[in-house]
């Protein structure tokens, strides 16, 4: 049911209740819902039961009051075709042919604005995702997030949301200091195994490629940062560092392109240290009275704040602990004007929640409780060739986002010629598709098999074959497309039709729905159900039939199918292409 029907059928129950509570203080809500049994009709409302006891007066009867009225209504005899009551008071309408069909049109005449809304008009969300450490290449657990990121980001924006995409980079702290030693070991000749090598250092083929460029003096750059020149000297350990985070930072900007995800702004940690953001965030929560002194530390009250002990934020050598700078950062978002802020992490994260909003509480800017709001997601489990696999030659310890795309997109994703670019495409579409496809909260398998099958069973390529199908069955037609948004839909009347009809109708809600729970499985959940109707569809009824009405009204629900196919795919970043 599409938005302004919902509203038509709920002004007729207002009306209807004008004159029932007359003379009380009541102000009733009406709400309508899908039944969960199909056949109970396409809407349902409890307001008789809700009323009853308040009014004073049997449900059933108070039923029977509220349906006389709606069906007598004028704009009731063309919107609902039928009214029942049921067990002790609930009101199911079925839905007349005409309203039905009437998503046909709208879907046609609004295009790629078919199922956006203003809710969020004015109202700006910041969505941070990925954040990885410049140390090393992205991997599944950072595919996961971005799939989960972007998709989550396009909900807000087809919603009216003024968003913004951030990436914050964590480029201080012990881990980078690793990052500059493993490179000036392998600048050095050493190598994994060898005596001297590092026991911490990083052991992927990749700090041997920096290495090399670092000897050779090369110019790196990331996409918003400043170019890092090597010095060339295995003794500049500050050079190497600031080369390595550059390098990294680069080849991070190429595995993200890969799989077609941007962002708006990036984010790093050293700036909150040059610009006093942290000195800043430690001056507030000590004025603000909820510090301590204890054996040489500075410690934070987080148990004022539901944590379940306090914690250390500057150590006894005078560094700080890694939640403090996280604190900075958050106030620096709410400073921004960003009230609603979304952070997707790794379910690692999930100890530093409560003090990041502890700090932000304690330091009394007015932070709402529960800020920012939390993504975790489970780990990824890749396998292929039915067997787990752990480790990349590349990355040294774990599969890379590249690994997953370029063995997703299988032999047809490689040119002729050797040093011609590969097409990428039908990997990242399997990668973005499967890795938003169950909810965050849950571990997934990602089956690169089954990413590369051509069946059913592979859901991406199930989705994107029905919108290839649609884009056969019009091109056999070879008529004029934009002629089907006038068509009369009328002939519209199996049951199969009726079900396509009805989860087109869906779509608006669905993605009100995805945004409300921040699941944006639920976009690659419905896209799946869709296929299913449309592929049942077209088993089971011959949409170019003799018959010209019938077949004109068919084309317009294959146009309308299409169009919405095209719409939820490019919400999750996928492709919708004409020929599979």
């Amino acid at each position: 049911m599409l938005a302004p029907q919902k509203q038509q059928i709920i002004d007729l129950f207002n009306a209807a209740l004008q004159p029932v509570i007359a003379g009380s203080e009541l102000t009733p809500t009406v709400t309508l819902e899908r039944p969960r049994d199909p056949s109970h009709g396409d809407v349902a409302c409890n307001i008789a039961m809700q009323l009853a006891k308040p009014l004073k007066k049997n449900p059933r009867e108070l039923a029977q009051t509220l349906v006389a009225a709606v069906m007598a209504g004028a704009a009731g005899k063309g919107l609902i075709e039928a009214a029942e009551i049921a067990g002790p008071g609930f009101i199911n309408l079925r839905l007349s042919a005409a309203a039905k069909q009437q998503v046909v049109q709208t879907v046609l005449q609004q295009g790629a604005e078919f199922g956006k809304s203003q809710l969020g008009a004015g109202k700006k969300v910041l969505v941070e995702f990925v954040s990885a450490n410049p140390t090393g290449p992205l991997h599944v657990g950072h595919g996961r997030q971005g799939a989960l990121g972007d998709a989550l980001s396009a909900l807000f924006e087809v919603q009216g949301f003024d968003v913004t995409r951030e990436f914050y980079y964590n480029d201080a702290g012990v881990q980078i200091a690793t990052l500059a030693t493993s490179v000036q070991a392998r600048a050095n000749g050493l190598k994994p195994g060898d005596a001297g090598w590092p026991e911490s250092a990083y052991n992927g083929d990749y700090i041997a490629d920096i290495a090399q460029d670092f000897a050779a003096r090369k110019t790196v750059a990331a996409s918003d940062g400043e170019p890092a020149t090597a010095s060339g000297d295995v003794n500049d350990i500050e050079s190497i560092r600031k080369f390595a985070v550059a390098y990294l930072r680069r080849e991070q900007d190429l595995d993200l392109q890969a799989f077609g995800v941007k962002f708006d702004n990036y984010y790093l940690e050293t700036s909150l240290y040059k610009e006093g953001k942290v000195e800043a965030a430690v001056a507030a929560l000590i004025a603000a009275g909820v510090t301590y002194e204890l054996d040489g530390a500075l410690w934070l009250r987080t148990t004022d704040y539901g944590d379940d002990k306090d914690r250390v934020m500057r150590k006894t050598d005078g560094t700080y602990t890694y939640f403090v700078p996280d604190v900075a950062y958050h106030i620096v978002k709410w400073q921004r004007g960003f009230g609603k802020v979304i952070n997707i992490q790794g379910s690692d994260h999930h100890g530093t929640i409560a003090r990041v909003r502890a700090g932000l509480q304690a330091v009394n800017m007015g932070i709402p409780q529960g800020y920012p709001d939390y993504i975790l997601h489970k780990m990824v489990t890749v396998m292929k060739n039915g067997e787990e696999v752990k480790i990349s030659k590349r990355a040294g310890s774990y599969v890379t986002v590249r690994d997953l795309i370029e063995w997703s997109a299988g032999e047809d994703g490689a040119d002729a010629a050797q040093d011609a670019p590969r097409d990428l495409t039908r990997g990242r579409d399997a990668v973005r598709f499967f890795l938003i496809s169950r909810k965050a909260d849950t571990e997934f398998v990602f089956d690169v098999d089954l990413a590369l099958a051509k069946s059913d069973e592979n859901p991406v390529y199930y989705v994107q074959y029905a919108h290839a199908r649609i884009c056969s069955v019009l091109a056999q037609w070879t008529g004029d497309e934009a002629s089907l948004s006038s068509i009369d839909l009328s002939p519209l009347t199996a049951p199969r039709e009726a079900s396509l009809l009805a989860k087109l109708a869906e779509y608006p809600d669905m993605l009100q729905h995805a945004l409300e729970e921040l699941g944006p499985h639920q976009v690659a959940f419905y896209l799946r159900d869709l296929a299913g109707e449309l592929h049942s569809y077209y088993n089971a009824e011959r949409v170019l039939v003799d018959d010209e009405a019938l077949k004109l009204a068919r084309l317009a629900l294959m146009h309308a199918t299409r169009q919405v196919l095209r719409n939820g795919l490019a919400l999750i970043g996928v492709s919708a292409p004409a020929r599979m």
